[in-house]
């Protein structure tokens, strides 16, 4: 199931950037960020209000502090989600998003950054990120 969900994000990640860019043209980078983030909030509140329902002062449990600095994170992903789909092309872009993506992401658990399990380093995987980027730059010529 975890698989399919993960699917399902890339998906529907590469269909915002593209819609994000369209929206762009016509209004300009932070409307259309500003839009996407009002837009999500309310779908957020729908759907809390329809199945979650819990109490929003728990955020205040949530530690460490710098955990809710995600939706400035969020804004910032949005800008930049788009800036790269305008400047490189979809699928380009979408390419070195997800290099970058694995590679932090890598880095993070081999690190033990951020409260994640330490899992240590292996050549295998970075090999892998290697055999990522040779297959970026194969499908920009």
């Amino acid at each position: 199931m975890g698989i399919i969900i993960a699917l399902i994000s890339g998906m529907l990640m590469s269909i915002q950037g593209v819609f994000n860019t369209g929206i762009t043209k016509e209004t300009g980078n932070w409307v259309c960020n500003c839009y996407v983030q009002f837009t999500a909030l309310l779908a957020g509140l729908v759907v809390w209000m329809a199945v979650d329902r819990q109490n929003f002062l728990l955020l205040k449990e949530v530690q460490p502090k710098y955990f809710l600095v995600s939706g400035i994170i969020g804004t910032g992903i949005t800008f930049t989600v788009i800036k790269g789909m305008e400047l490189l092309g979809p699928a380009k872009a979408v390419m070195i998003i997800v290099i970058s993506q694995i590679f932090v992401a890598y880095m993070i658990e081999v690190f033990g950054l951020f409260g994640v399990e330490k899992t240590g380093f292996e050549i295998k995987k970075l090999v892998g990120v290697i055999v990522s980027i040779i297959g970026v730059i194969l499908f920009k010529k």
